[in-house]
């Protein structure tokens, strides 16, 4: 397939402002998502063998442009499809983002610091990922164990995204949302610490949620976690892959403390309460682009039948504050004891200046801590409360647009670096601190040609809300992709 057929860019827009890199061409795999992939497939239309080669060919091709494939294992994808099994995803391509164990393969945490010994075992999730079908072809980049908002680690620098290669891919997903949105598989994993699947959707133009906590199986040590802020997920290019993503891991797992999703196939027939707000919690607005999409977005569900109120963000300054002193003490946690739950390999002298940053930052306010957790264990129930008043939330998902690389890589001095990353994340750590879920869509588009996206947030246990609605909002205005 010649490199013309490979590149090519959404619009006038994307093409006049920077280099678009795209894998989509006419391949086995197409221009479809992750179901249509699957369902030519048990047609018989393609193999599982022919999907798999596209994918490999797709990432040969635009990696070295992307840079967010950080290992591969294509030799045994190739071996795996040809024997699919019958999940919804049977013989679909997908990675790994590289902080999950996936058999035989090294899990580096985009760091230095850690081992190159590959783990004799899949994790958990990994495994209810496998059960679904897909075809694991690798391991996706992140930014070192995921601690900032753009994927730029040393150990393997930094991944570009692909509707301007000059730009950030967001973080800490940023790898996985890389080969998504330039084509080269439909959907792969990610996860959200404090907003890492909904940031990068939103940089690169995809649909990310953010489940409820523990609806699907999570890493093991963030159970151990004084305030559990991870979730595991997916970053796709359809509401109706993400969809049948959790329907399908529900057939593996089913958490019975959280009401089922099920198959969520149609929009919602229920009329929806919905605030929405553009202001931070320190009522700074944010910037002009991301605010007027997301109103645009709540001007589309009022179209739409739904109660539309315009708010002030419902949400405390102070419970912000904490988070990031929280994150601060997962940083010093991971330099100061790394060796005790990553192994005796790990060398904490090899971390970034970010990690470390964050790591000296909290040694200077420990004292903070017990105080801090007691606020951030209480917010659960007060997030909880604001949905008493509405069904939905609807706010930016990043603050600013889309960064340039290097705005806020690993290079920068770590007190700018700070800065700069409270001013670009908005409001996604709510959602990792109460626990409930929250989905980002591309619905805008900022003026130089950069996918925005749209948060809109639930209480716990309401992701088939979330994504009946995300089902109507796709349907009523589709959403721009590089595959169009």
């Amino acid at each position: 397939m010649s490199k013309v057929n490979r590149v090519s860019a959404v619009n006038e827009t994307a093409e006049s402002k920077g280099n678009v890199a795209s894998a989509f061409c006419d391949d086995a795999l197409g221009k479809g998502d992750a179901l249509e992939i699957a369902q030519r497939i048990s047609r018989g239309e393609i193999s599982s063998e022919e999907a798999a080669d596209a994918a490999i060919e797709r990432a040969k091709y635009i990696n070295p442009t992307i840079n967010a494939m950080v290992s591969e294992r294509f030799e045994l994808a190739r071996q795996q499809s040809q024997s699919t099994g019958a999940g919804i995803f049977s013989g679909v391509p997908t990675f790994i983002k590289d902080n999950d164990d996936v058999k035989g393969m090294a899990t580096r945490n985009g760091s230095q610091a850690t081992s190159t010994v590959a783990a004799s075992e899949s994790s958990p999730f990994v495994k209810q990922m496998e059960s679904s079908g897909l075809i694991i072809l690798g391991k996706s980049s992140l930014p070192e164990f995921g601690f900032t908002g753009t994927t730029e680690p040393k150990l393997t620098g930094a991944s570009a995204n692909p509707w301007n290669t000059d730009y950030s891919t967001g973080g800490s997903s940023g790898g996985a949302a890389a080969l998504v949105a330039a084509g080269v598989v439909p959907i792969a994993h990610a996860n959200d610490g404090g907003g890492s699947t909904r940031i990068p959707a939103a940089c690169c133009g995809l649909v990310g949620l953010k489940p409820s906590r523990d609806r699907l199986l999570n890493i093991p040590a963030a159970d151990k976690l004084p305030v559990n802020v991870a979730a595991q997920g997916v970053v796709t290019r359809s509401v109706r892959d993400t969809a049948a993503f959790y329907a399908a891991s529900e057939q593996h797992y089913r958490n019975p403390a959280l009401p089922a999703i099920g198959q969520v196939k149609h929009p919602g027939e229920k009329r929806l309460r919905m605030g929405v707000f553009v202001n931070r919690a320190n009522a700074s607005v944010v910037d002009f682009d991301c605010a007027s999409a997301t109103l645009e977005a709540a001007k589309l569900c009022e179209q739409l039948g739904h109660k539309v109120e315009t708010i002030e963000s419902p949400f405390p300054q102070q419970i912000m504050d904490d988070f990031f002193h929280y994150w601060s003490f997962m940083a010093f946690a991971t330099h100061r004891f790394g060796n005790k739950f990553l192994g005796d390999e790990f060398q904490g002298n090899k971390l970034d200046t970010w990690t470390k940053g964050l790591s000296s930052n909290f040694a200077k306010r420990m004292w903070r801590l017990p105080l801090c957790i007691r606020r951030l264990r209480k917010f659960q129930q007060d997030y909880e409360n604001v949905f008493k008043q509405y069904d939905i939330l609807i706010s930016p998902t990043n603050a600013v647009t889309t960064p340039k690389l290097g705005h806020i890589g690993p290079d920068v001095p770590f007190d700018t670096a700070y800065e700069r990353v409270r001013e670009f994340v908005f409001t996604t750590p709510f959602q990792n601190v109460s626990g409930a879920p929250a989905i980002s869509l591309p619905m805008g588009m900022s003026a130089n040609g950069l996918p925005i996206g749209i948060q809109f947030a639930s209480a716990m246990g309401g992701e088939r809300l979330l994504l009946e609605l995300a089902l109507e909002l796709e349907e009523a205005q589709p959403w721009l992709s590089l595959a169009k």
